[in-house]
């Protein structure tokens, strides 16, 4: 799940004023203003100028407000991996057939996928540290639910909970950072921070859960429930109120019908396992689509949409999207159920497991820490399509390797594998706020984690139905591993076919 850990620091760019900013942004021009190093003494590409707080409100305490910004970010994190190597003792207490496995893991990005726009809507309009502490109370709350759930729908009810709680939390946290880094270059330097414990919290997850899973796979989700009520106990007298109204209601109804959407397409995806053309599957497919189109419709009426439908005219935006999407489909969705796989077959503990994961996104956060190295040398669009290709030939390398019994012959595929994973963590974010104007950026980063929660939740039943289509799990893996080196593959000649015209 590492390519999630860089393009966070993107998701929820604070705009005060989106409403009034796509009335003065030209619609047939999406090339972004120009940045803090093109026009002396400006801020940062998408980000505000620098402004007087006003009388009345309190001045932020700046390392506080980074600290707990932070480790409640780690905490979302960490709870959105935890499920990777405990999944096997999760379904077996949950009584979870393998094709409904996919429900358990799916449960977070749905929630994120569904509600991360409209969270920083809320946050803006209603105040920040609001948001943030609502989120974080919820994390913790939904969080030690769902240690306590029973049955497989419990416990994704409780998932889908703490992915909400997480946009939540995602959102605001930027804000309240640009709010207490007034300075430009301690902002970077903050959201560098932050951007850090994304990639920690993605990391130590499966860490923190494997090391837990000998004593009883409940606890991962106790001690993480109990770490978010502590950050916000702590918040509610370290933070500081920001606020930055837009002039508009949030898109709750765009919100609730891209929800809707996801829920039944995955749901065509899971019940597909059991049979391509049953009615169920057929008529879950046609829910998905009628309620997509519902969704273009609010989107082009809504004063203030989730997304800006016109921007899908601009091959820089089809660029970030693609990239966002396939990351989801054809990365995100095998390495997810991959831990699971490793200890069906190959008789891994949780804890091997996770040091072995730890190979992946770790090589991946250290090559897109170095990958800044290559700006100017390599443009975003190439090092997202090198990206993809080093995915597809990394997971070439893997097949076979769960049949032979050898785990040692996965790891030139991880190895390679790392380093797309961290040129693609490298290239999103930057193609995200370029690929808009820049009053538009963090629509434009908000779609694209958007697409990559899409790709994740259909990646994730995608590759669980191929795996559990044949007779034996070896098997079923090699042709999932197949599908995403196709994915991959794919996705690195559409970015590079759909280059910018000069």
């Amino acid at each position: 799940m590492s390519q999630l850990d860089r393009t966070h620091t993107t998701v929820t760019t604070p705009s005060a004023h989106p409403g009034r900013e796509a009335r003065r942004a030209p619609a047939s021009d999406p090339r972004p203003a120009p940045s803090a190093q093109e026009t002396p003494g400006a801020a940062p590409s998408g980000e505000q100028a620098p402004r007087a707080a006003p009388s009345g409100e309190q001045t932020p305490r700046a390392a506080p407000t980074l600290a707990l910004t932070s480790a409640a970010t780690a905490v979302a994190l960490m709870t959105y991996t935890a499920p990777l190597v405990t999944l096997p003792d999760t379904a077996a207490a949950l009584h979870t057939s393998v094709s409904a496995q996919a429900w358990l893991l799916n449960g977070t990005p749905l929630g994120l996928a569904a509600l991360l726009l409209v969270a920083g809507s809320l946050a803006d309009d209603y105040g920040r540290r609001r948001i943030f502490l609502g989120g974080t109370v919820a994390l913790g709350i939904t969080t030690a639910l769902g240690a306590l759930a029973s049955s497989t729908w419990l416990f994704t009810l409780a998932r889908v909970a703490q992915g909400a709680a997480s946009a939540a939390i995602l959102a605001s946290s930027l804000g309240l950072i640009v709010h207490a880094f007034p300075n430009p270059r301690e902002r970077l330097h903050a959201t560098g921070v932050w951007g850090a414990f994304v990639s920690g919290g993605i990391a130590v997850g499966p860490l923190l859960a494997g090391a837990i899973a000998g004593w009883n796979w409940r606890g991962a989700y106790a001690v993480l429930g109990a770490a978010a009520l502590i950050v916000a106990l702590l918040g509610t007298r370290a933070l500081t109120e920001s606020r930055a109204p837009r002039g508009g209601r949030p898109d709750l109804a765009g919100a609730l019908t891209f929800g809707l959407a996801l829920v039944a397409l995955v749901a065509a995806l899971t019940f597909g396992r059991d049979g391509w053309l049953r009615a169920p599957v057929g008529l879950l497919l046609a829910a998905f689509l009628v309620l997509m189109a519902g969704f273009v419709v609010i989107e082009r009426r809504a004063r203030t949409p989730m997304i800006d439908l016109g921007l899908l005219r601009h091959r820089r935006f089809l660029v970030s999207s693609a990239g966002g999407l396939f990351t989801g489909l054809g990365v995100i969705g095998l390495f997810s159920f991959l831990p699971t796989l490793l200890q069906r077959t190959l008789g891994l503990s949780a804890m091997d497991t996770a040091w072995l994961f730890l190979l992946w996104s770790g090589l991946s956060f250290a090559v897109a820490l170095q990958a800044r190295r290559l700006a100017g040398r390599v443009s975003p669009r190439h090092q997202l399509a090198l990206g993809f290709a080093l995915h597809a030939v990394g997971v070439l390398t893997m097949l076979g390797a769960l049949d032979s019994g050898s785990w040692t012959r996965l790891l030139p595929g991880f190895l390679v594998s790392g380093v797309g994973s961290g040129l693609l963590n490298a290239s999103l974010p930057h193609l995200a706020v370029e690929s808009v104007p820049a009053a538009r950026a963090a629509m434009g980063s908000g779609a694209q984690q958007t697409l990559r929660y899409i790709g994740s939740c259909a990646g994730v039943a995608l590759t669980i139905a191929l795996v559990t289509s044949t007779g034996g799990l070896a098997h079923g893996a090699d042709i999932a591993i197949g599908v995403s080196a196709g994915l991959t593959g794919v996705a690195a000649l559409s970015v590079l076919a759909l280059r910018r015209r000069v």
